[in-house]
């Protein structure tokens, strides 16, 4: 099983989420398996004004930890993260950061997001 940390710069409590990347999808917004598929199957809000096709920023979270355990990111993605407000080097976008395998991941979901900023 992996677990996903959550944490919110909201200061919302933060959430874990235990699952089977196997079983992916768990919702049909992203990429299977990808960081917003695993938090909108579990009940989990993340922006994500283009449905997860990789066409804004909305879904920017920040990978505190595992991001080895995540899908290299692809060249739209990193084109689109220079466009995120509070973009750091582990910025990644929820609908293209899938899960490859079972991990321990913390992310962080900032404050703001281009629609809300």
């Amino acid at each position: 099983m992996a677990k996903l940390r959550i944490l919110f710069e909201t200061g919302a409590p933060e959430q874990t989420i235990e699952f089977d990347p196997g079983k992916a999808p768990f919702q049909h917004d992203g990429l299977p398996g990808s960081l917003l598929d695993i938090l909108l199957g579990h009940g989990v809000h993340l922006e994500h004004a283009c449905g997860g096709n990789c066409a804004c920023t909305t879904c920017h979270v920040i990978v505190k930890s595992g991001d080895g355990h995540l899908a290299e990111a692809e060249e739209s993605e990193l084109d689109l993260l220079d466009k995120a407000p509070g973009l750091t080097a582990t910025s990644r976008l929820g609908c293209q950061a899938v899960v490859r395998d079972d991990a321990d991941i913390t992310i962080l979901i900032p404050r703001f997001t281009i629609n809300a900023a």
